[in-house]
């Protein structure tokens, strides 16, 4: 959302009047290719001139003789050159160009931007760390809570013979059924919520990435396994290692 929102902040780059299109199309197409610019669309003296009659409904025309507007370039950067020095220091080099009159924006919006979403993004991060320390916790404790009620039949299958990785077999094969089962659960229930926020925020449908959704799916399934295996594991071994009178 951060990247969506700071690349769809507009960069004007207004050239002087002695400019002509084909010099116009020329510095945008030089734009297009750098770095920074994710587009860069060149708007001439006369769309510009459309462009105002149009949303002013101000039809200067009968008035004036001439154009009066400028040709200019709507610039969408890319979210990593977004910052104030990034973006003073891209200034500083475009208004060295001869063509160049003057480079505006909103620098105002661009410091929002950055401040705010940093604030966001670490208030997100300090929430999930919080709420995955309170769910692994809770998984970790109902497991061993489980294993506890199993500990005796542990010791019976040492008793008769049972090597520990024999032991230990079935109730991995159920650490690992309930993770994938877990990770389905809550994949269909993050696939709710999604169509849910996309039918009241229509507008969020821009902001999905379905690459990155399904390795987000993906991965809380791994995660599901991975940790309902392990907390097996240990919890299987240390009753496992413990005496008989420590089982009581």
């Amino acid at each position: 959302m951060s990247d969506y929102l700071k690349e769809n902040i507009s960069f004007t780059l207004i050239l002087k009047d002695n400019v002509t299109d084909e010099n116009g199309k020329k510095l945008q197409e030089e734009l297009s290719s750098q770095p920074y610019v994710k587009s860069a669309d060149y708007i001439s003296k006369t769309q510009a001139q459309d462009i105002y009659i149009e949303e002013f409904g101000d039809d200067y025309r009968d008035m004036l003789e001439g154009n009066p507007l400028f040709a200019s370039i709507d610039i969408k950067m890319n979210a990593n050159f977004t910052q104030p020095d990034s973006v003073m220091a891209i200034q500083n080099r475009l208004q060295a160009n001869s063509a160049v009159q003057e480079f505006y924006y909103e620098s105002k919006l661009v410091e929002l931007s950055n401040k705010n979403f940093k604030t966001f993004s670490f208030i997100i991060i300090v929430l999930s760390l919080l709420l995955g320390f309170v769910a692994f916790t809770l998984i970790d404790s109902t497991i061993r809570l489980a294993m506890y009620s199993q500990r005796f039949l542990l010791r019976s299958m040492q008793l008769v013979g049972a090597t520990n990785s024999f032991i230990r077999r079935p109730f991995l094969l159920k650490g690992l059924i309930n993770g994938f089962i877990s990770g389905l659960i809550s994949v269909a229930l993050l696939i709710t919520l999604l169509n849910v926020m996309l039918n009241i925020l229509p507008d969020l449908k821009a902001l999905q990435d379905f690459n990155l959704t399904i390795l987000l799916f993906a991965g809380i399934i791994s995660l599901g396994i991975l940790f309902t295996i392990a907390s097996s594991y240990f919890v299987v071994n240390k009753y496992l290692r413990m005496h008989l009178d420590e089982l009581y």
